[in-house]
C-alpha cells in the first residue's frame, strides 16, 4: 500500500475496509453531533426572534402612546386659544355696545339741542 504502482492484497483491501468503517462511526457521530447543534441554535434562535418581538411590541406601544399624548397636547392648546379667543371677542362685543349707548344718547342731545333752537319760545 506504501507504493501506488503495486497491485492491492487482501491486506490492503481489509485495512481500507476498516478505515472506511471508522471514517463512517466518525461520520455519523459528527452527524449527531451537528443534529444536537442545529437543534440548540434553533432554540436559540426561537428565543432571540421572540425576545424581538417583545422589544418591537414595546417600542410600538410607547410610540403610540406618545401619539396619543401628543393628540392631547395640541387639543388643549386648541381649547386654550378658543377660550382666549372668545374673551376677547365678548370684550369686543362690549366694548362696540357701549359705543351704541354713548352714540345714542349723544344723538339725543343734539336731537334736544336741535329741537331748543329750532322751536320758537312758548308764550
Amino acid at each position: 500500500m506504501d507504493n501506488g504502482h503495486e497491485p492491492a492484497t487482501k491486506q490492503d483491501v481489509g485495512i481500507l475496509r476498516g478505515e472506511m468503517g471508522t471514517l463512517r462511526a466518525e461520520m455519523k457521530q459528527d452527524m449527531v453531533t451537528l443534529g444536537t447543534e442545529m437543534g440548540t441554535l434553533r432554540t436559540e434562535m426561537k428565543q432571540d426572534v421572540a425576545m424581538l418581538r417583545s422589544e418591537m411590541q414595546h417600542m410600538h406601544d410607547a410610540l403610540v402612546e406618545r401619539i396619543a399624548d401628543s393628540e392631547t397636547k395640541l387639543l388643549k392648546a386648541f381649547y386654550t386659544f378658543a377660550e382666549s379667543n372668545q374673551q376677547r371677542l365678548a370684550q369686543v362685543e362690549t366694548s362696540h355696545n357701549a359705543v351704541i349707548v354713548r352714540l345714542a344718547t349723544l344723538e339725543t342731545r343734539i336731537t334736544l339741542v336741535e329741537k331748543h333752537l329750532n322751536l320758537p319760545p312758548s308764550a
